[in-house]
């Protein structure tokens, strides 16, 4: 069956749909474009019985350009970093899910290009199983409509902005350590030279420890949000 929107209402809203109207035990989510060969949903589906979620990894071979790819590596390391799991394709939109365990996250996945990096990371923050596997793409029919400078920091900033929301301390430590650094090595330094302990070194010092607890209550927060999907 064909559920048409009356308008375009976004890729990540098309999929949500999909999901709701789903019938079948399991949902193979994949692109519109031609990129994504049928074939290649029995082999995702020969691991439904050990993982929650198998995803497509685009390899090498696959037909892209590069630019994305060097993105893509990007993404795939920050995502890493902020899950401490080896993310091989966060942006894949190839993937075979339990229709009603992905429902449980529909109310997390935005209506845009981003919801492959949010259910990602919303399954490996419920302590659920991801597997991926290599995939080769073909090229897509027609043209992209992402942009290499105006998409591609809108999705670094959705990236970041779905890290804050999943694992918030992974991303406010780092930040409160430099502040600490900075205000540790200027505090050093104006004692030395000038024999004072300055306001800027007070403001640096202050600064770190206001991230860091931020990052404490945000870490709360996000796992009283998410233990509600449990």
């Amino acid at each position: 069956n064909v559920w048409p929107h009356p308008y375009n209402i976004g890729n990540g809203a098309a999929v949500k749909s999909g999901l709701r109207v789903a019938a079948g035990e399991w949902s193979v989510m994949m692109d519109a474009d031609g990129q994504h060969q049928p074939e290649d949903i029995a082999r995702l589906l020969e691991h439904k019985d050990k993982y929650d979620m198998v995803v497509g990894a685009r390899t090498s071979k696959s037909d892209s350009s590069l630019h994305r790819d060097i993105a893509n590596k990007i993404y795939n390391w920050f995502a890493s970093y902020v899950t401490r799991f080896p993310i091989q394709d966060l942006t894949s939109g190839f993937r075979l899910v339990r229709t009603s365990t992905a429902r449980q996250f529909i109310y997390l996945l935005p209506n845009t290009f981003s919801y492959p990096s949010t259910i990602t990371m919303a399954y490996l923050r419920s302590g659920r199983s991801i597997k991926y596997i290599p995939i080769k793409t073909k090229a897509r029919i027609g043209k992209s409509k992402i942009r290499l400078l105006s998409d591609g920091a809108r999705f670094f900033l959705i990236i970041t902005k779905v890290a804050t929301l999943f694992s918030p301390f992974r991303v406010f430590l780092p930040i409160s350590a430099l502040l600490f650094s900075l205000a540790l090595g200027y505090c050093l330094y104006t004692l030395l030279v000038l024999g004072r302990f300055t306001n800027m070194s007070a403001l640096l010092f202050s600064s770190s420890l206001i991230v860091f607890m931020m990052g404490l209550i945000s870490e709360q927060i996000s796992q009283m949000r998410h233990d509600k999907v449990e």
